[in-house]
């Protein structure tokens, strides 16, 4: 379906609504201005409702969690049964069935495909952030070496652990004093403002030089310092839709069994079909030795995972003896565990990488015609339905105001987007599964429109 045009947005209701919210939330959650935002009532498909029921086109999927779009039948008719039955359980004490199911199928979709005959060990959490710190914990406990090698541009979360290795200066540098030290950090390979000079070039022309230059940085790192754990994520989600050369996860993977560090791959956005492959790392067949999955894994529930190969898990940790030394209180929520049951067969059930596949090229299609508009349109990067466009100002430089303002004009003409980037100036195109050819033209015709 495909919106009408809209002329006061956000409507009576929502400028209401944002009155009191902004009086009684703190002011540096949600962004509020004359044009922004509109709140939600309801949702199908790709598209969302406001509380003055004006419809728009969701090309954020809600930041990447509704790939099978919102409202599955399925999914509702689960959260019916389950919430009628049981929707909370003691997740480390007694836990529910579905707890049980869910880290099986976890397993049997990561290590159980990676390696024949496979097992992984699973941490569920509340949110991705949590299930990056899973993840480094059990990579201290594995290695007994306090270094993390993370990337710039790379986002994990920002809980105090997680923000420890946030490759976002933005985020972590207000708290910088309360941090620990054990992240270091590299530039990430962004290959058309690539950190080793060859500015220009698209992954498949990535200069050797540039492979070379990388890996013997980074082996001198890992050999000067302790470093127990490398964690990346395998396309960067939120550091502006930027899919790696092709020799960058071969080269973490082979250094990573070099030295000894744990490779730990955030798929917390790119996870479950996103980039056209079930794992953004399948598209290089490297496997990690702990991934960490949320987002899309539930359809819509905060619920997380880090899954690890069963030798390092049950190696680092020690069998419980009645007090978890890592756990929380909504542990294995039942709910939680049931939607993400639910999501996990829809996601199998259909050929969603293939569907992912072809709507990303048409997409990127779209959006390079678009981009031969005018010199204002940056760089496009992503693979799938996880693509970014770049806004740059009239000398060519990262334009963050212009990109804003972009997503609220797109606002009024009933489309949602974000932006995205190091620089915020880039606008990125994550729309859920379900997206038609027809909405993905409305969308790039209604911001051809927009003026610059």
């Amino acid at each position: 379906m495909l919106p009408e045009l809209l002329t006061s947005i956000p409507g009576p209701r929502s400028r209401k609504l944002a009155v009191e919210l902004r009086a009684h939330e703190s002011r540096n959650v949600t962004y509020v201005s004359p044009g922004f935002p509109v709140f939600w009532e309801r949702a199908h498909g790709a598209n969302v409702w406001d509380a003055d029921g004006n419809r728009f086109l969701d090309l954020t999927s809600g930041f990447g969690v509704a790939g099978l779009g919102y409202t599955p039948e399925k999914i509702v008719a689960a959260i019916q049964s389950q919430a009628a039955r049981l929707y909370h359980a003691m997740g480390d004490v007694h836990p529910s069935a579905e707890k049980a199911a869910l880290c099986r199928r976890l397993s049997q979709l990561t290590f159980g495909k990676w390696q024949r005959g496979g097992v992984g060990k699973v941490f569920l959490a509340n949110s991705g952030g949590e299930a990056v710190e899973a993840a480094l914990k059990t990579a201290w406990l594995a290695t007994k070496r306090r270094g993390v090698l993370a990337f710039t541009g790379g986002y994990h979360g920002l809980g105090y652990g997680a923000l420890t290795v946030n490759g976002r200066a933005y985020f972590r540098d207000p708290f910088a004093a309360q941090l620990a030290d054990f992240a270091t950090f590299m530039p990430f390979p962004t290959c058309q403002h690539c950190p080793f000079g060859a500015t220009g070039r698209e992954p498949s022309a990535c200069l050797p030089d540039c492979m070379n230059t990388f890996t013997a940085r980074a082996e001198k790192l890992l050999a000067k310092e302790k470093i127990g754990a490398i964690l990346v994520e395998p396309v960067q989600g939120r550091g502006g839709e930027v899919a790696p050369p092709d020799w960058f996860l071969p080269m973490l993977h082979s250094l990573a069994n070099q030295s000894g560090a744990l490779l730990i791959f955030d798929e917390i956005y790119t996870g479950f079909h996103r980039t056209g492959r079930r794992f953004a790392c399948d598209h290089w067949k490297v496997a990690p030795d702990l991934i960490c999955l949320g987002k899309a894994l539930t359809s819509g529930f905060p619920l997380a995972a880090c899954v690890g190969r069963a030798k390092i898990m049950d190696a680092a940790w020690p069998e419980s003896t009645g007090e978890a030394l890592h756990t929380s209180t909504f542990l294995g929520n039942p709910l939680g565990c049931r939607m993400a049951l639910e999501s996990l067969d829809l996601l199998e059930a259909e050929p969603w990488s293939k569907r992912v596949e072809k709507l990303g090229r048409y997409l990127e299609k779209g959006l390079r015609r678009l981009q031969r508009t005018s010199k204002r349109w940056g760089w496009i990067r992503g693979l799938g339905l996880m693509r970014g466009m770049e806004v740059l100002d009239a000398n060519g430089r990262p334009d963050a105001a212009r990109a804003g303002q972009l997503v609220e004009a797109m606002l009024a003409r009933g489309i949602i987007l974000l932006t995205s980037g190091v620089a915020q100036n880039v606008l990125a195109f994550t729309p859920p599964f379900v997206i038609s050819e027809a909405e993905i033209d409305f969308a790039l015709a209604q911001l051809a429109e927009t003026e610059f």
